[in-house]
């Protein structure tokens, strides 16, 4: 070979080896630092979830700039062996390679699990943390009603709810039904302070005594105003060696499935019957709002033994401390019903 043609032959050569270099070097900037992503967006990765089938949702939702990068990115972090359950937020200005990175190494970040609005069944409470959350809402069932795993936290299957609090937890998507159900303990620890102990002292009750009396509470109004003035209706009572006669207990006996309380309801043998039996009832009806506890914590003032329903149709309550104005509130709200009726029919 001439001079001339080994000459050729090193500048083909090195002409290959630039673009290669050239090539490589933009994948590299392409796949590590430049942003591939079109927005800020989460990610589930469950225990049947694959690389490819992950690639696909990016491709198919076209939640990324460059598929080639990404694809590139997760056959470099070996993807195919490297998915880790959990919950993802991709940002937008994330790379292809921190992405796969992310997943591969579990860097998931904690998500919001909110109780929220009224919880009165088992089954409400187990479907809305299982919409949340990677668990099934039937192992969150089946703990609910599981005295051997709920004695691990103090409680039992007919007064859990006491330990449940409504509020927002932080925690990983994928956590179990025992590390969701001890951050709920954890919670409520903190939730009885020594000032709110102090204060069920003073009432002569338990924090789970004062727990099932705000969820009597929380079944009796929907004003957060009328909350301490309930209360203290039904701690007068108590302290009277009164029945409470609580219609929401009733309620909780018929699954919540009534819509007006009869006399023949109030035959149910139970000890949750309050119209039949002294005292609370032996756990909670519902899920207690923290508003509820801190009501029955720190009633109104007052000898209030009765409440009855506003005539003006308001949603409020008016209070009386003897049974004949009682009966005389009573007898005005009726007569309301009646003329409002008559309005009606006109």
């Amino acid at each position: 070979m001439t001079g001339s043609a080994r000459m050729r032959v090193m500048v083909a050569v090195a002409l290959a080896l630039a673009v290669g270099l050239l090539v490589f070097g933009g994948f590299y900037i392409r796949d590590h630092k430049m942003s591939n992503f079109r927005g800020d967006f989460v990610i589930f990765i469950s225990d049947t979830s694959t690389a490819d089938g992950l690639l696909a949702r990016f491709r198919t939702d076209t939640l990324c700039k460059s598929y080639s990068s990404l694809k590139r990115a997760f056959r470099e972090e070996d993807m195919q062996n490297n998915l880790r359950i959990g919950r993802y937020e991709v940002k937008r200005e994330h790379s292809s390679i921190e992405v796969a990175r992310m997943i591969k190494r579990g860097w998931q970040r904690p998500c919001r699990l909110t109780l929220s609005g009224t919880i009165r069944t088992k089954g409400r409470l187990a479907g809305i943390i299982g919409a949340q959350m990677m668990v099934d809402s039937a192992q969150v069932m089946e703990a609910l009603n599981d005295d051997a795993f709920l004695s691990q936290f103090g409680f039992d299957s007919r007064n859990v709810y006491s330990m449940i609090l409504p509020d927002t937890y932080e925690l990983y998507w994928n956590a179990t039904v025992y590390e969701i159900f001890k951050r709920f303990y954890e919670e409520y620890e903190l939730f009885w302070n020594e000032t709110r102990q102090a204060k069920a002292g003073k009432l002569k009750l338990t924090p789970l005594e004062v727990s099932i009396l705000a969820s009597i509470v929380s079944g009796e109004t929907n004003r957060a105003d009328e909350y301490p003035f309930v209360a203290r209706v039904y701690l007068n009572r108590l302290k009277m060696n009164m029945k409470l006669q609580a219609c929401p207990t009733i309620c909780y006996l018929y699954d919540y499935k009534l819509t007006r309380v009869l006399k023949t309801h109030l035959k149910m043998d139970s000890p949750y019957n309050t119209y039949m039996y002294l005292g609370l009832p032996p756990g909670p009806i519902s899920v207690p709002p923290k508003a509820c506890i801190d009501a029955v914590l720190s009633p109104a003032e007052g000898n209030y033994l009765f409440f009855s329903a506003n005539p003006a149709f308001d949603g409020t309550n008016r209070f009386a401390s003897s049974y004949t104005e009682h009966q005389r509130m009573a007898h005005e709200y009726h007569k309301a019903i009646t003329e409002r009726q008559k309005n009606q029919t006109k």
